[in-house]
């Protein structure tokens, strides 16, 4: 099983000098539902990791999350661990980065 990292040190990590690739991976139907998402983040489809996990950057950390933290953002980190890139998920998921009043911003338009 992959490592998690917490919303605080998640939001410690942000306001550092080795800023995480960080990837919202909530389903596509939550994320649309929903107005917010991490500050810095980039949402990308769970269920197409085999066609992005290539643009990332090997040489970066990449930090995962979904709604709650549990299935969804887990398979992706374990997924990029088996790839060879450093990889952890968002413990409590959005939800509780939101509970914990750390930034966010509006989700870009996703009318496609």
């Amino acid at each position: 099983m992959p490592s998690a990292i917490t919303p605080y040190e998640l939001a410690v990590a942000i306001r550092g000098p080795d800023l995480p690739q960080l990837i919202d991976v909530r389903r596509k139907a939550a994320f649309e539902a929903s107005e917010q998402m991490i500050v810095g983040a980039s949402w990308r489809d769970p269920d197409d990791i085999g066609n992005w996990i290539t643009s990332l950057d090997a040489n970066r950390h990449v930090v995962v999350y979904c709604v709650h933290g549990h299935q969804v953002s887990q398979d992706c980190a374990a997924q990029l661990e088996a790839a060879g890139l450093g990889a952890t998920y968002l413990e409590g998921g959005f939800e509780q980065w939101a509970a914990g009043n750390h930034p966010t911003t509006s989700t870009p338009s996703r009318s496609e």
